[in-house]
């Protein structure tokens, strides 16, 4: 009977050493570390010189810039400051055409006009790096998209103003750190005959509303301390 009675006691214990579960290889690991979200894409205007200011909207408070025709050596247009960033950046813009208003040619119905405004843009290195266009119509006061301030009109409005507006997505290649937009080709067709302006220094357009939308670079690797 004790014979019996030591070899269960000791099967017991056997029994309960062999259920007794293993220690998960996985479980002892550290847990990995999440990665690091990407910084949302930034959007905002961006470092602009502009050659030729038409003034600001009446109602809006915009900024509207004239763009003149470029020079031979390439300056006179609008020139887009691009900083550095990760991925693809995006260039927009409304495109207008330049309205001369008179309130007299208007009420004599002779102030129908009808515009297609071609314009360049290129890397300051002269680097065509695509075209945008705008085709508006003028007949009265209602295609204007507002008067601007700083004039000697009634209530203190220029003279010109913006009409029609195409906006514009563009999207800027890797390796340019500035775009420039200039005007190439204006054609204006009025009830006595139609102009076409290719010369340099004249006004071809107005833009407002510019932005730009890019991811900002990755920070850079902080550099482990040496152990002394």
């Amino acid at each position: 009977m004790t014979i019996i009675l030591l070899v269960l006691a000791v099967a017991v214990d056997l029994g309960a050493q062999t259920s007794r579960p293993r220690p998960s290889s996985t479980a002892a690991r550290a847990p990995a570390k999440p990665a690091r979200p990407a910084p949302d894409p930034i959007r905002e205007p961006p470092l602009m010189q502009c050659p030729s200011i038409l003034g600001n909207g009446m109602t809006s408070k915009r900024l509207y810039c004239d763009i003149l025709g470029a020079s031979a050596d390439g300056t006179g247009g609008l020139r887009v400051g691009i900083p550095a960033h990760s991925g693809p950046l995006t260039l927009s813009f409304t495109l207008h055409n330049r309205q001369t208003y008179s309130a007299s040619e208007v009420t004599a119905g002779k102030a129908f006009a009808r515009y297609t405004s071609t314009l360049r843009i290129a890397s300051t290195t002269g680097q065509v790096l695509g075209q945008a266009v705008v085709r508006s119509e003028f007949r009265s006061e209602k295609d204007l998209v507002e008067r601007i301030a700083g004039g000697a009109g009634p209530g203190g409005v220029k003279a010109v103003a913006p009409t029609g507006a195409e906006r514009v997505v563009f999207m800027v290649p890797d390796g340019v750190s500035d775009v420039v937009i200039s005007g190439e080709r204006l054609t204006i067709e009025r009830l006595g005959g139609t102009e076409v302006i290719t010369a340099p220094g004249r006004p071809y357009a107005v833009v407002s509303e510019v932005e730009i939308e890019y991811q900002p670079p990755a920070p850079a690797p902080v550099p482990a301390k040496k152990r002394r």
